[in-house]
């Protein structure tokens, strides 16, 4: 214990997924939102942290969907751009980010072309934190980051982590080892 250093009360939990929250305003324009705070709530759930006064919030409580996007390290700026520009106050974020959509097949929630790995989610409310939840009804990948076997390649899709530490984003490094696998040998 002697070179561990008190830091205090702090969320540093690495890596911390950057995740872009994809939803509709109320006059049907598309709205993105970079949030750092989420992850799986349960195998088909996700949860996400967000401040009730944030519009996207408004608008998946309207709606009753959205989507979660993956940004890979090809699209930081533009993914950065959706934290630090509110929609209220620059409308056309989704345009100056060069970010082109498609309303999402299973959701009433847009679809980012330039991610290549979004999940479609039901709004079930939120928990009682306040934190959201919602319920994945599907998976959109681009072909360019399936594996062999179908399912998402991680250093295909190069996704961006937020350190939240030093604000920065920063991409997943090598393979290191085999979940459910490795550890059997010291078993």
């Amino acid at each position: 214990m002697s070179n561990l250093k008190d830091l205090g009360v702090k969320t540093y939990i690495f890596p911390q997924p950057v995740l872009i929250i994809g939803t509709y305003g109320e006059d049907g324009t598309p709205d993105a939102m970079n949030a750092a705070w989420g992850g799986t709530g349960d195998d088909d759930q996700v949860v996400i942290c967000l401040s009730h006064t944030h519009a996207t919030n408004k608008n998946f409580e309207r709606t009753g969907a959205f989507t979660v996007g993956i940004p890979g390290a090809d699209v930081t700026a533009a993914a950065d751009l959706m934290g630090v520009a509110s929609a209220t106050k620059v409308p056309d974020k989704i345009a100056r980010a060069g970010w082109t959509y498609a309303k999402a097949p299973h959701v009433d929630a847009p679809v980012f072309d330039q991610i290549k790995l979004t999940l479609e989610c039901e709004f079930l409310g939120y928990d009682g934190y306040g934190r959201t939840v919602g319920k994945v009804v599907n998976v959109l990948a681009d072909e360019s980051i399936l594996a062999d076997d179908g399912q998402p390649d991680i250093a295909k899709l190069d996704p961006i982590t937020y350190d939240p530490a030093h604000h920065g984003y920063h991409r997943i490094g090598e393979k290191v080892g085999q979940a459910f696998h490795d550890g059997l040998a010291l078993k």
